[in-house]
């Protein structure tokens, strides 16, 4: 796997365990997941509140925005095998498949409007690829909207969306996924598409996810110089194959 996507350009990384909470409250995974993840707790002698690492995209956020980067650096690609915890509820728990610490095997391209499509059809063409190789075949794709009569749930703007949810459904079209539009199900900052399995006693497990997000470029202020000499907002895809 780690071959494949060094093949493919992705920079393997490394983020902290342990980062400010700051960092989510920027991203507004806090707001949203503040029950579900480990508390907050301060230093003795300063005035900072600290978080266990519940997800990748913030750190992987700040990565790119450490250096300047040109529309020529784009796509930028990043992939992490990284530990992430978050505080399950005990009854949810389950072997080990539903814990409170984990490794996912994390990916987020950096790209152009224009790149877009072209990036989500090669993350598609990856799943199938290691799927392939693990002899997976009877798989099948939603692709996962917002519930049009909850809109208090997502942040940011409907043209954001209606671009965002219209470029899955495309990709997923353009690759022949056998998918369905499912209402309600999109992540608070943007739609995805969910792969699933099903297994030799026909339950349904769903691993891959590729999520298209112009939401987090915009709260953690990234930017790429364009061919015009200007600053332009990237788009972000949150991508897994196995999920965890």
């Amino acid at each position: 796997m780690m071959s494949i996507q060094k093949r493919l350009g992705y920079k393997y990384v490394i983020s902290p365990h342990l980062a400010k909470t700051d960092l989510y409250k920027i991203s507004g995974h806090y707001e949203k997941y503040k029950d579900s993840s480990f508390s907050e707790f301060s230093t003795p002698d300063q005035d900072e509140t600290f978080m266990l690492k519940p997800m990748n995209c913030p750190h992987h956020s700040e990565i790119y925005k450490a250096f300047p980067k040109s529309y020529k650096d784009l796509p930028y690609r990043l992939a992490e095998n990284g530990n992430v915890s978050r505080f399950e509820p005990s009854g949810t728990l389950h072997g080990m498949t539903r814990v409170r610490c984990f490794c996912q095997d994390d990916a987020h391209i950096f790209c152009t409007t224009e790149q877009l499509g072209n990036e989500i059809g090669d993350v598609i063409a990856l799943v199938r690829t290691v799927f392939k190789r693990l002899g997976f075949e009877n798989y099948k794709a939603q692709v996962s909207v917002r519930d049009k009569n909850n809109l208090s749930k997502y942040i940011g703007s409907a043209d954001d969306w209606n671009r965002a949810e219209n470029d899955l459904i495309q990709a997923a079209q353009i690759f022949n996924l056998n998918f369905e539009v499912v209402e309600g199900e999109a992540a608070f900052y943007g739609p995805k598409i969910d792969i699933s399995l099903t297994d030799s006693m026909n339950r349904s497990w769903q691993l891959s996810t590729i999520q298209v997000d112009y939401q987090l470029p915009e709260r953690f202020g990234l930017e790429y110089v364009g061919p015009d000499n200007k600053k332009h907002r990237p788009v972000m895809i949150h991508r897994a194959i196995f999920g965890s």
